[in-house]
């Protein structure tokens, strides 16, 4: 079944887990605490529960080593995408760097799972969802912060490459806890 230009598309955007601080370890190679690998399973089965559940076709991934596992964590618990690529471009990257990340999904792609690092995943969640999307209760969630391993899941109609601020709306923002 091939996607039209103009479908649905839902985009699940997730900060990482909480990580672990040990000194002498470089920022990415930074782990993820107990406390995180317990969220990152948490955030799996939420994503996989047949309530919300979103097939993802696409997983994009800062390859540092905390979202590293919290994608495994996710994985773990049942949730899945037919592919995933690690990015560096996504580590460290604003919003509007993750934005250009996702303009060059193919439009035969409906749904992306993104997994990344504040402030660039709040700040483009925040960006893309426009004030009077989906219910007032999920948007003042959202403006309340996006803490490690909170996810906004947001939908659109058009092309990847066409994604821009205020063209999406916001139908869920949810911080699973394990």
């Amino acid at each position: 079944m091939t996607t039209t230009p103009t479908s649905e598309r839902t985009l699940t955007l997730v900060r990482h887990a909480k990580a672990e601080h040990v000194q002498g370890k470089t920022d990415s190679d930074r782990g993820l605490a107990p406390r995180g690998r317990r969220d990152a399973h948490a955030i799996g089965v939420w994503l996989s529960d047949p309530l919300h559940a979103v097939v993802h076709e696409l997983a994009l991934c800062s390859p540092s080593e905390r979202t590293r596992q919290t994608l495994d964590g996710i994985w773990a618990a049942g949730a899945c995408a037919a592919q995933t690529r690690f990015d560096e471009r996504i580590y460290e990257a604003s919003a509007a760097g993750l934005l250009e990340v996702l303009r060059e999904v193919p439009d035969s792609v409906s749904a992306v799972l993104m997994i990344g690092h504040a402030p660039g995943i709040p700040v483009l969640a925040t960006s893309l969802a426009h004030n009077d999307s989906g219910s007032s209760d999920v948007m003042d969630r959202l403006s309340l912060g996006f803490p490690t391993s909170a996810l906004a899941v947001l939908g659109f109609n058009g092309r990847w490459a066409s994604l821009a601020p205020q063209t999406a709306y916001l139908r869920d923002f949810v911080v699973p806890r394990g």
